[in-house]
């Protein structure tokens, strides 16, 4: 995927997702360092159209709840037989729709202690 098809996604998604989730003008998005997330064009498309954003440190996935999000997906996901690559994106859709605000507002809820875990570990590793 590259940052146009990228923002194709954002584009068709984005909205819909805030609103299903109850999040509509409550939000801050946050994404990863990936290439097409950082792209100037996408840049550009996230300044006119997600006001709320929070950056991310280039080696941060201890407050990137993105990942664990992608943890859970990924467990699911492998329970399941893959036949080919139509059934993966059925089968993510499927996953992705099954997370519901009670996942993420658990995740929400865990920033304060990831963010103080840090503190003590004066920036160094922590369990999550």
């Amino acid at each position: 995927m590259n940052a146009e098809k990228y923002i194709g996604v954002l584009w068709n998604n984005f909205e819909e997702s805030a609103i299903k989730l109850e999040l509509y003008g409550t939000y801050y998005f946050q994404q990863d360092n990936d290439p097409k997330h950082t792209a100037k064009k996408t840049r550009e498309w996230l300044l006119y159209n997600v006001p709320k954003q929070l950056v991310t440190l280039p080696q941060s996935p201890v407050i990137n709840l993105i990942e664990n999000l992608w943890h859970i997906l990924d467990i699911e996901i492998r329970k399941r037989q893959i036949n080919n690559k139509n059934h993966l994106r059925r089968v993510l859709l499927e996953e992705w729709a099954k997370i519901g605000k009670k996942i993420t507002q658990k995740l929400v809820d865990s920033v304060p202690r990831r963010l103080q875990a840090i503190i003590n570990a004066k920036g160094m590793h922590t369990k999550y």
